[in-house]
């Protein structure tokens, strides 16, 4: 009997193509399309549902959707925008994978006696060495899609299928177009499914506006305590920024630091962005095994006291390339990053994930 698996799709070419290829490895395929976030008027979801169901009409597949948006909203909305309230830059996507798109979907496959789920993802899903499940880069360097997914745990891995690990985007556009899937052609988007226009300062806006808690604004000020200007509101802008403050000085200035306590915006100029240490939270250990709690290091007045580091190259946003570092295990389930040179805009908020060559070992939020 062959295995059944709950194929997620969006209405795009990727996500389509994967559940193709599953079909063609002999698994019994359902489609399924995560209803997460529309629009006002309900259209933006309406057309991939739509579109959903003309490939899986192609496919010959069942078809269902998951309404799942009070969630999403309560889980990952929320916690967007309250990211942004207390002065740090999200990556709603991580919050996501792990707490709604995995933990729900893989809920739905065991309702309809499915062994595996599967994704459109561009990375690999391995077994090391050491027994554990690792995140592999996928094939396409320019499509990889590992940093988001550092969140999951062993049993999500154990069950996860991702056909398209091995693939070039440009293969996966010749399969779509030789199969006749209707979305062979279609564009893609790289932007946050519930902002499509990337405008993040809009969204914001008006999502606080309807609440009744907009952002209220204060005072843009320099390093060295001189106030230069009125932000509109800190979550409007992020560490590294330089553009859209409208303030005039000499010399270029950048967002250093966003000070929530007294509602004010640190600027200063380029060179001050750089930093060589970083600690991060709620780490995830996904291809290493987490470490002995005995064997950790401890962080005393900013300060890092035994414990053992190891090497690693380290992403702290979704479109960094890669720096080496030492990473050292810290007691309650952090880590201190060392790279070997400094880094631009170390964004609190953001993840850092770190590899071993194209496996993923782990990953944890930067504060």
């Amino acid at each position: 009997m062959a295995k059944k698996v709950l194929a997620a799709v969006s209405g795009g070419v990727d996500s389509s193509v994967a559940a193709l290829l599953l079909k063609q490895q002999g698994y019994e395929v359902i489609c399924a399309h995560m209803k997460l976030w529309v629009d006002v008027e309900n259209a933006f979801d309406a057309k991939n549902i739509e579109a959903c169901e003309e490939i899986c009409r192609v496919l010959e597949t069942p078809f269902e959707v998951l309404d799942l948006a009070g969630a999403f909203r309560e889980t990952v909305i929320d916690y967007f925008v309250g990211e942004y309230r207390a002065g740090r830059t999200p990556n709603p996507c991580v919050k996501c994978n792990k707490e709604i798109k995995w933990s729900m979907f893989l809920k739905r496959a065991d309702e309809l006696g499915c062994e595996f789920i599967a994704t459109g993802h561009y990375t690999d899903i391995v077994k090391l060495d050491n027994g554990r499940r690792a995140i592999k880069k996928g094939a396409d360097p320019t499509r990889d899609q590992s940093y988001v997914l550092w969140r999951l745990g062993q049993e999500d891995l154990a069950r996860t299928l991702t056909p398209l690990g091995g693939r070039l985007k440009t293969d996966v556009r010749r399969i779509a177009r030789e199969y006749g899937l209707p979305s062979a052609d279609k564009s893609e988007s790289r932007e946050i499914c519930f902002i499509p226009d990337d405008d993040y300062g809009r969204f914001l806006s008006e999502y606080t506006d309807r609440e009744g808690a907009a952002f209220a604004p204060g005072e843009i000020v320099h390093e060295d305590g001189r106030v230069l200007g009125e932000h509109k509101g800190l979550a409007f802008y992020t560490i590294g920024q330089r553009r859209g403050m409208g303030i005039a000085h000499p010399t270029p200035l950048y967002v250093k630091r966003i000070d929530t306590a007294r509602n004010r915006l640190i600027v200063g100029d380029n060179d001050a962005l750089f930093k060589s240490e970083v600690t991060i939270d709620d780490v995830n250990w996904v291809g290493m095994p987490p470490p002995d709690e005995k064997a950790c290091g401890r962080l005393k007045d900013g300060r890092v006291e035994g414990g053992t580091s190891f090497d690693a190259l380290v992403k702290i946003r979704y479109r960094h390339e890669a720096a080496r570092a030492g990473i050292m295990p810290l007691d309650g389930n952090r880590a201190h990053i060392v790279f070997s040179d400094k880094q631009r805009a170390i964004t609190p908020g953001q993840s850092a994930v770190f590899y071993d060559d194209d496996v993923l070992l782990g990953g944890g939020i930067i504060r």
